[in-house]
């Protein structure tokens, strides 16, 4: 009776671990193929341990090349999505206006668009423009199907603020300006973080609309993966993808702890 007490106390702690183990077995798979020595193209098996894929991620011609493109689309486009998004998120969320459910209503359209359709979408209208297919035209749709996220997250952080704080900084001098940089960006800041964050993880991941506006010059990472698992996966793949896991776990983990020690100090 007491294992059993004990059992449904902690079932739900038991399923989200074993939910959370679940969706970890890919990344471990990929760390683990990343020290492999495979005999032949593909590394699909488990041959013998080597660490030459690490001393030499570049070994793979132009593997860097669709990193580096990646890299810089993402960044720039998750900061230009950041930036605008924020600015919409509160003209939403802290104003009434003509026009604002249908404003919603647009944010929320690339959210549920399926890609193929927002990738074909987007290529018609750069045809139409004349803009060329390549990496100017990849940054464009990344950023427009980037914002909508972006809004949303900061849109509820900023939905979320008790506007007491901010009428208690004017009540002791500070003026609009001092009041938004010292009161509400701060508190509005782990919303703004949270969806840069996630603009580069969608940027960074997409290969759909990506695919529909490429050039054959413009190859970023994940149609340089689809490419290369036609042929043979390069073990250099597992290692780029160890080593940007890697990455995100310690940013989320750095958060999480600074995200204490504030409220510790609170």
């Amino acid at each position: 009776m007491a294992l059993t007490n004990w059992i449904r106390r902690h079932l739900l702690a038991f399923v989200a671990m074993a939910v959370l183990a679940i969706l970890l077995v890919p990344n471990v798979v990929v760390a683990l193929f990343s020290f492999n020595k495979p005999n032949g193209r593909y590394n699909y098996e488990w041959v013998r341990g080597s660490a030459d894929a690490w001393t030499n991620p570049c070994g793979t011609p132009g593997i860097c090349e669709a990193l580096g493109l990646s890299l810089k689309i993402g960044i720039t486009a998750s900061l230009v999505a950041t930036v605008m998004g924020t600015m919409i998120a509160f003209a939403l969320g802290r104003h009434r206006f003509r026009g604002r459910s249908a404003t919603n209503m647009l944010i929320f359209m690339p959210m549920a668009t399926p890609e193929v359709v927002m990738g074909s979408s987007l290529l018609t209208l750069f045809v139409a423009l004349g803009l060329p297919a390549g990496a100017t035209a990849i940054l464009i749709a990344h950023i427009m199907f980037c914002l909508s996220f972006v809004v949303v997250a900061v849109k509820a952080r900023v939905s979320s603020l008790d506007p007491k704080l901010e009428e208690a900084a004017a009540d002791l001098g500070a003026g609009p300006v001092a009041t938004f940089l010292r009161v509400t960006l701060p508190l509005v800041a782990p919303g703004i973080a949270a969806g840069a964050l996630l603009a580069f993880s969608l940027s960074f991941d997409d290969y759909i609309i990506t695919n529909f506006n490429a050039s054959p010059n413009s190859v970023t990472f994940p149609m340089y993966v689809w490419g290369a698992a036609q042929r043979g996966t390069p073990v250099q793949i597992n290692v780029i993808g160890t080593v940007m896991f890697v990455l995100s776990v310690g940013i989320v983990l750095t958060g999480q702890f600074v995200s204490a020690r504030r409220a510790k100090a609170a």
